[in-house]
């Protein structure tokens, strides 16, 4: 007796039922929608400037136009009413303010203020900065201290230094004259030139230091550990480290923050036009203060836009040149 097997056959045998793959009756079953049509594919293209529309019609209506108004009005000799007549006279008013020793004068001051308030809140900003990236008890209180100035009103912080600094009954001549004895009578502070323009930096680089902080101190966090640990093995000390690894990778957060801090620098307007005036005389007067003086003061609108042109052309040359000057010594390095 033999084992046979019965005959099999492909009529006969069992076929194994097809399971489909994940998603396979999805995509059989998946029909293609409409083509879209060329007013859909327009309207998709249009939906980004449409929502740009608002900030830009901001932006042309206060922004743009005004600035194209004024150059326009300082190549005239503009009349605030209507009725009169606006003749053209060119390049007058710019060839007027050259000529004018009051806007030199401005110019000057302006010029040293920025000398002395950018160098200072660069080197205090940064100082601060490096003992707040330390762990330290209450490091948070000081960062919120020492940023609390920049979003103090500056008129507020105006009149404060105007009072500190007054002549008669000033904190800082009662400290100094009457109760240290310094001096035969009370400094007049405000009365001249370059005692209210001490006192003008001193205020800007008091209210300006916090937000070099800031700035210095969020690049100081993105400093690589691993080059300040390998210096330390190599036997560098705090200082050597400094100079050697943190200040090279800080080069361009420093170029960033000299030219905003010229820009701002140069303009410089509520402190003086608060504490001061421009005066005694226009002894302390800044550009931006002299130009307010001419437009709304003696209601001279082409002069003082002409002034206005010129303080841009030379921010503009001056931040160009400085920007220059960071990338040559970036590629040099």
């Amino acid at each position: 007796m033999t084992d046979t097997a019965a005959p099999t056959s492909d009529s006969t045998r069992t076929a194994r039922p097809r399971v489909p793959r994940a998603g396979a009756g999805l995509r059989g079953t998946r029909r293609p929608g409409p083509a879209p049509t060329g007013g859909a594919r327009y309207g998709s293209r249009l939906t980004p400037y449409l929502f740009l529309l608002p900030g830009m019609v901001l932006f042309v209506g206060l922004v743009l136009w005004p600035i194209v108004q004024a150059a326009r009005m300082s190549l005239l000799d503009w009349q605030f009413n209507p009725a009169l007549p606006s003749p053209f006279v060119g390049l007058e008013h710019y060839d007027r303010a050259v000529h004018d020793p009051v806007f030199w004068r401005s110019l000057v001051n302006t010029g040293a203020y920025m000398v002395a308030t950018v160098p200072t809140q660069i080197a205090v900003g940064l100082g601060l900065a490096l003992l707040l990236n330390k762990a330290i008890a209450g490091k948070v209180a000081f960062r919120v201290l020492y940023y609390l100035p920049v979003v103090t009103s500056w008129v507020v912080v105006s009149l404060v230094f105007e009072y500190l600094f007054a002549t008669s009954s000033g904190l800082v001549n009662h400290v100094l004259h009457d109760g240290l004895g310094l001096g035969s009578e009370p400094i007049n502070w405000l009365g001249s030139r370059w005692p209210a323009m001490a006192v003008l930096s001193l205020l800007g680089i008091w209210k300006g230091a916090g937000w070099s902080m800031l700035i210095f101190l969020a690049a100081l966090q993105a400093v690589p550990k691993d080059l300040l640990d390998a210096a330390s093995v190599d036997g560098a000390g705090a200082v050597r480290r400094f100079f050697s690894v943190t200040l090279p990778q800080l080069r361009p957060v420093v170029a960033f923050v000299t030219v905003m801090l010229v820009i701002g620098g140069f303009n410089v307007f509520i402190s003086v036009y608060v504490m001061t005036g421009g005066g005694p005389g226009d002894d302390t007067q800044v550009v931006l203060t002299y130009m307010y003086k001419q437009a709304f003061d003696f209601l001279e609108f082409s002069y003082g836009s002409a002034i206005a042109y010129l303080l841009a052309i030379i921010i503009f040359a001056l931040s160009f040149a400085q920007m220059r000057l960071f990338r040559y010594d970036e590629e040099a390095s």
